[in-house]
C-alpha cells in the first residue's frame, strides 16, 4: 500500500532536487523516494549509534535498529569512533 505525501520546498531546495533528478536520470517521484529511503537509512544508523553510545541499547539491539547485521554494524561503530563498552567491562576484557 502506498500513500501520497505533499511537501513544500524552497526555491533553492527545488533547484537542488532538479539537479539531483537530472544527474540520476529519475522522475520526481522516484527521485524523492530514493532520497527519502537514503535519508531514513542514515537516520536509523545515526540514532542507533547515539543510543549505543549513551548505553541505552545493547550492541545487537543497536544493529537491529540500524537495519544492519552485527558485523556490518561493528564496522560502522569502528568508523564512527564511538566508545560503547563500559570502562569496567573493558578492563575485564583486557585482563582476559
Amino acid at each position: 500500500m502506498t500513500t501520497t505525501v505533499s511537501v513544500r520546498l524552497s526555491k533553492d531546495m527545488m533547484k537542488d532536487l532538479e539537479e539531483f533528478l537530472k544527474e540520476e536520470k529519475l522522475d520526481r517521484s522516484s527521485g524523492l523516494r530514493k532520497l527519502l529511503i537514503e535519508a531514513i537509512e542514515e537516520w536509523k544508523k545515526r540514532r542507533a549509534l547515539e543510543k549505543l553510545a549513551r548505553g541505552e541499547v545493547s550492541f545487537s539491539k543497536a544493529a537491529e535498529m540500524a537495519g544492519m547485521d552485527v558485523w556490518s554494524f561493528a564496522v560502522l561503530v569502528k568508523e564512527s569512533g564511538i566508545s560503547w563498552v563500559k570502562e569496567g567491562i573493558r578492563e575485564d576484557l583486557e585482563a582476559l
